[in-house]
């Protein structure tokens, strides 16, 4: 794999300002959003699916403001990323928020309406992905590379191009059906025009869909770790696989252990390794040598730049009392966590489990709106591992890349796979991944666990621990019955200080009023 951000990063100052794109979203799909008159050739098709890749880790084709992808919603906020991890972070125990702007306490209160502006802003994210992939892949359909004289290595590389795109979109609608359920459905085969509107899918139907997709492009892939870094391989395919299959009971109604299982080991047998120190997965130089990431979102200081991304969940997470210049960026003062998340830890220092990176204010959160009450997490710093600062000279914008798949997720997958009943795996290696992470996360075999300790609720908490504000933990509340009832809760749960159950149908959030009130098609989701 090539570690650097010469990947589709590198291409994205030039194909910016040369694809189009439209804030119009009630079209599906818009017919002027990739450009056309650049795929004339393997060159211009590389620059359009560059914007495929950056739609994901910018939020519109002037840098950081102006000219955004996605209406309704402040562009700096409209990031992916940034709106995908609220929604998986900030309505769990791992996360809370001191801002009070828009509707985003809601999260905390589990109170979120039809109206809320960054569940409409992430579904539109998605759907704006998903309309880009739509016409990549129409457009790279054999029929239009031969009408347009495109043949031989150049078709082949292409073809591949094409696979990724269609890894993307499969990508994006697990983040729909993860969030919303039932959402909209589109693909290459929708027709083009202002009156087209999609038709609703549901969750059993897409999960079928996706995992159809999945193995299907999954052979004009590279590789593992053979295509440029930041873009999709054959392990990324088995990782989204792999979580899927992890959450199938969720989103089919029909457990599917056993290819949880079998997909996470792929991966793991795909030739990944952890990082010696687990600390260096968050920093700026996290794009070098880094043998742990299978895919990720990739962002730089100088050409990336927006208020979203990793910039947000650095600047974001510092304030108080903290030393700025640790975080390698400034202070916004705005997320930490519950006191949950670091009662998981044998202390809080990180002496003992170097995963524990929080900076002690105040534990118990009296008040949502300060800072300092709530623990710090000090987990993503735009700092490298010799110490220096990112690229960005002015300490504002962020290079550390995000790893939508590692390895580390894998090995858990395989584990729970195994511990909740699914064949082809075995308990004997399942504990020794565990273990592996551990002994990571301890320097030695002093945190090491035993068979009998190694169960489903070990792993939830195993998975807090290693996966903390990586947008798991809502997916993971979810599956273990925990996210609503009131069987387990965290402070402001509920919007009660104490935390409180909230009614079931919370499990998924509503479709966007404004998407039901434009498309005859869309039903809402129950309970809302």
């Amino acid at each position: 794999m090539i570690q650097s951000r010469i990947g589709w990063t590198g291409l994205l100052a030039a194909t910016l300002m040369l694809a189009s794109c439209t804030k119009d979203l009630d079209r599906f799909p818009p017919n002027d959003v990739t450009g056309a008159q650049l795929l004339v050739d393997e060159a211009g098709y590389r620059q359009v699916l560059a914007k495929v890749y950056g739609s994901m880790a910018l939020t519109g084709n002037s840098g950081p403001a102006g000219s955004g992808d996605v209406a309704g919603i402040d562009e700096g906020t409209s990031d992916f990323l940034r709106l995908f991890w609220k929604a998986q972070e900030l309505s769990t125990d791992e996360a809370v928020v001191a801002w009070n702007d828009a509707d985003i306490w809601e999260f905390h209160n589990m109170n979120w309406s039809a109206t809320h502006t960054f569940l409409t802003g992430l579904y539109n994210r998605c759907f704006y992905v998903i309309t880009l992939c739509n016409e990549f892949i129409r457009e790279s359909a054999p029929d239009k590379l031969s009408a347009r004289g495109i043949s031989g290595a150049s078709a082949d590389n292409i073809k591949v191009m094409r696979a990724e795109a269609r890894f993307v979109r499969a990508f994006q609608y697990w983040v729909l059906m993860d969030l919303y359920g039932n959402p909209g459905f589109t693909t290459e085969q929708t027709a083009i025009g202002a009156s087209t509107r999609p038709e609703q899918t549901d969750s059993k139907k897409l999960f079928s869909y996706i995992e159809t997709e999945l193995n299907s492009l999954v052979n004009d892939l590279p590789a593992p770790r053979a295509n440029q870094y930041g873009r999709a391989d054959k392990a990324a395919a088995w990782a989204l696989l792999a979580r899927m299959y992890l959450n199938a009971q969720t989103y089919s109604g029909t457990a599917r252990w056993t290819e949880a299982v079998a997909n996470s080991k792929k991966v793991i047998d795909a030739g990944y390794t952890l990082l010696p120190d687990y600390r260096s997965l968050m920093l700026a130089d996290n794009n070098v040598g880094n043998t742990e990431a299978i895919w990720t979102l990739n962002y730089d200081g100088i050409k990336t730049r927006n208020w979203g991304g990793t910039t947000f969940l650095v600047n974001a997470s510092v304030g108080g009392d903290m030393d700025q210049s640790f975080s390698g960026l400034s202070g916004w003062g705005g997320i930490r966590t519950t006191k949950n998340l670091p009662q998981l830890f044998p202390d809080f220092t990180g002496a003992r489990d170097k995963r524990a990176q929080f900076f002690q204010h105040k534990l118990e959160i009296d008040q949502i709106s300060e800072f300092k009450d709530g623990f710090a997490v000090t987990k993503y710093r735009n700092r490298t591992r010799t110490g220096g600062f990112g690229n960005d000279p002015s300490r504002t914008w962020s290079d550390i890349d995000f790893p939508v798949f590692r390895l580390g997720e894998m090995l858990l997958i395989y584990a729970e796979g195994v511990v909740r009943g699914g064949t082809g795996g075995d308990r004997a290696t399942a504990l020794g991944y565990v273990n592996r992470l551990r002994e990571r996360a301890y320097g030695n075999t002093s945190g090491n666990i035993s068979d009998v300790t190694l169960n489903a609720n070990f792993l939830l908490d195993e998975r807090a621990r290693e996966l903390y504000w990586e947008g798991f933990r809502r997916s993971d509340l979810i599956r273990f019955g925990r996210f609503t009832p009131d069987t387990y809760l965290w402070p402001w749960k509920g919007g009660v200080k104490n935390g409180t159950g909230v009614a079931s149908f919370r499990n998924l959030y509503p479709i966007p009023a404004s998407e039901v009130g434009s498309n005859p098609n869309i039903k809402q989701n129950p309970g809302y």
